[in-house]
């Protein structure tokens, strides 16, 4: 099968991970091509095409007429899927006239009847998107949840970032990860952390995004905000829990990852985290409610520095690949009339 993703951002977060490791994963049995914008080839940590599978093929469109320029490139290599993620990648799909090329995109985010409507399948991330997709567009949708690859961290990774940054080996260290945006609530968490008072403890936030310099200025010198992570696994070693404050998480990727590394997890009621809810081992806290973080955090803390063990099977890679490639066949029967 010739597929083909569209990754048409500039900047690598959860959901360029998680298109990346699918074409990667695909690659083994068919032959896979992601096209990138040209912004994302930049030469810097957080840009996305050094990050390519060597056994995934890269076309390159420019930042200008995108849209335009990826559909060239999609009548030239004509594939039988072509599967956009994000907005870019969907309206590039948008007029395409490759004979029998199924046109599919992931709910990265959620519904948008302009970026899916006129697409000929969708795949869900998570079961709370269905309730807005229109009833003929889904009898075409599946849902099938996020996975996690696991990274172990580098070697003494928690003991040199830990380090580096001046915290001893007895400190609590609160962690949160991703991309720093107002839907992630990290204003709240700073004041929550704040309203904590906790003994011997030091909040951490990892990540780069647009609200970064107003958490900054709100955060005072004591948080410590070390930007883009090359290696987030590295930091989740060196946290000892992890907090998502969202407002708004489709499904909560960064939860994954801090349960594959094992941290207490206190998360707020986003849509993603009560999809999880059932795994995470804490009562969800209410968005928006820096009193009530702060009494998690309290909690979680006070349990001390330690590990736990999540279940992690229904969340691997494999499953979902047999999953996703029985959704394209479906897609091609039904587009081909077979």
């Amino acid at each position: 099968m010739r597929i083909v993703h569209l990754i048409l951002t500039s900047r690598f977060a959860g959901s360029e991970r998680h298109a990346l490791e699918l074409a990667a994963a695909q690659a083994a049995d068919h032959d896979v091509t992601v096209v990138l914008r040209r912004a994302g080839t930049a030469s810097r940590a957080d840009a996305i095409a050094h990050r390519v599978d060597p056994r995934v093929k890269v076309e390159v469109v420019g930042n200008l007429f995108t849209a335009w320029q990826a559909r060239r490139v999609l009548r030239r290599l004509r594939p039988d899927v072509a599967h956009a993620h994000l907005s870019g990648g969907c309206r590039a799909l948008h007029g395409l006239d490759v004979p029998g090329c199924l046109r599919v995109a992931t709910l990265h985010i959620h519904y948008k009847p302009r970026q899916h409507d006129a697409l000929d399948g969708l795949i869900a991330i998570a079961p709370w998107q269905l309730d807005s997709i229109p009833a003929p567009l889904r009898a075409q949708t599946v849902q099938i949840d996020n996975w996690t690859l696991p990274r172990p961290a580098s070697d003494g990774a928690r003991a040199r970032l830990r380090a580096g940054h001046g915290i001893d080996d007895g400190t609590f260290v609160v962690g949160a990860l991703g991309r720093v945006e107002p839907g992630k609530g990290l204003d709240v968490l700073v004041e929550a952390f704040k309203r904590a008072q906790l003994p011997d403890a030091r909040l951490v936030i990892v990540g780069q995004g647009k609200a970064w310099k107003t958490v900054r200025e709100q955060a005072g010198p004591e948080v410590l905000m070390p930007g883009f992570a090359e290696h987030p696994q590295d930091w989740l070693a060196a946290f000892d829990g992890f907090v998502s404050a969202a407002r708004r998480e489709p499904f909560g990727l960064v939860l994954l990852e801090a349960m594959q590394a094992g941290l207490p997890i206190v998360a707020t009621a986003s849509d993603g985290a009560r999809h999880l809810a059932s795994k995470l081992q804490e009562p969800l806290v209410p968005i928006d409610d820096a009193a009530a973080l702060a009494k998690a955090l309290q909690r979680m803390h006070a349990a001390g520095q330690c590990r736990l063990a999540y279940p992690m099977d229904a969340f691997r890679i494999e499953s979902k690949l047999v999953q996703i490639e029985a959704f394209y066949r479906d897609g091609l029967a039904r587009l081909r009339g077979a």
